[in-house]
């Protein structure tokens, strides 16, 4: 049933302060006001290729090279990019409020570089890397490669870290979000779209356990209906809004 959410900030700041168990979900728009671009639309096309072509154990397969050509682009972009105010908000509950866990769909690591240390990244993370004989991970921001594909110590192919197309979302991460929000009394989602599943269903488990939602989004989403306050506004304006501002 549709209702119209609230959309008073002081309103969000009590929630905030009187919470005692909040997960933090975030996607794409967190990321976007660090410059980070989206690979999708005008920023999809790499060479020839788009996204779906590349993101794929059967692209992988078939050529890693061109694949880790696509990611070593896409490191080198990111790696000049920076948390913004939003994240250092998302530390700033980290710090004071008693139980805060971060789910991102995002795989940039601005919110670890930023200073989070509880955080579930449902995609992976484009930092990390996995031998595809061992299926050990590790963190690695050597940019650029002296050589790709990258090897691993045992000799076996590297691979990103991420979840590709026709990969399922990593089973603990996943089943760990669901356990947060199903016992959180607040879940805050800034910048996604709420259309990506499973993680667009994550606020509704909350919201059907009892828990307020936070929704801050410039643009209408499935969920702005559903959330107990919904702000019109982009990531770092709602940071801004609570007093916490760039650099």
């Amino acid at each position: 049933m549709y209702h119209k959410p609230m959309t008073d900030i002081t309103k969000v700041r009590d929630l905030i302060r009187n919470s005692k168990h909040t997960v933090v979900l975030t996607g794409a728009g967190i990321s976007a006001e660090s410059g980070v671009p989206t690979f999708r639309g005008t920023d999809g096309l790499w060479r020839k290729y788009r996204p779906e072509e590349l993101a794929t154990p059967e692209a992988f397969h078939r050529d890693p090279l061109t694949v880790w050509e696509w990611y070593q682009w896409r490191r080198g972009l990111i790696a000049e990019c920076h948390p913004n105010a939003a994240h250092q908000l998302v530390v700033s509950w980290e710090k004071n409020l008693p139980h805060v866990s971060v789910v991102t769909q995002n795989v940039d690591g601005l919110h670890r570089l930023a200073g989070s240390t509880d955080v579930m990244e449902l995609h992976g993370n484009i930092w990390e890397v996995r031998c595809t004989r061992e299926g050990t991970v590790k963190e690695d921001r050597t940019h650029p490669f002296s050589s790709l594909p990258p090897l691993c110590s045992c000799g076996a192919m590297l691979r990103p870290n991420v979840v590709w197309f026709g990969e399922s979302l990593p089973s603990a991460v996943l089943e760990r979000a669901f356990e947060e929000v199903q016992t959180a009394d607040l879940c805050i989602v800034i910048g996604t779209s709420s259309m990506v599943q499973p993680a667009a269903s994550l606020p509704y488990h909350g919201l059907s356990s009892g828990a307020r939602v936070i929704e801050v989004n410039p643009q209408h989403t499935p969920l702005t209906g559903h959330a107990t306050v919904s702000l019109p506004m982009t990531a770092v304006q709602f940071a801004e809004a609570l007093g916490i501002h760039e650099g």
